[in-house]
């Protein structure tokens, strides 16, 4: 890749991304990515052309709580 990954759009193409396990055979999930950066994506994986949602580490600690405690 001759792009720069600090690029936000190289580093999600670069990106590995995951299913949720909660995904039924209907796919009605979230997908989610670890990026170089540190920071974490989720993404629908339904309709991946709608981009990616994208968190700090603080953010991202906040949302994981939010979605265990299950506020969202």
């Amino acid at each position: 890749m001759t792009e720069e990954l600090d690029s936000p759009a190289a580093e999600l193409e670069a990106a590995a991304w995951h299913t949720s396990t909660y995904s039924g055979s209907n796919n009605d999930c979230v997908e989610h990515a670890a990026l170089i950066s540190g920071r974490q994506a989720v993404r629908d994986s339904k309709d991946r052309g709608l981009g990616a949602q994208v968190f700090g580490p603080a953010p991202w600690r906040v949302f994981v709580s939010a979605v265990c405690d299950g506020v969202i």
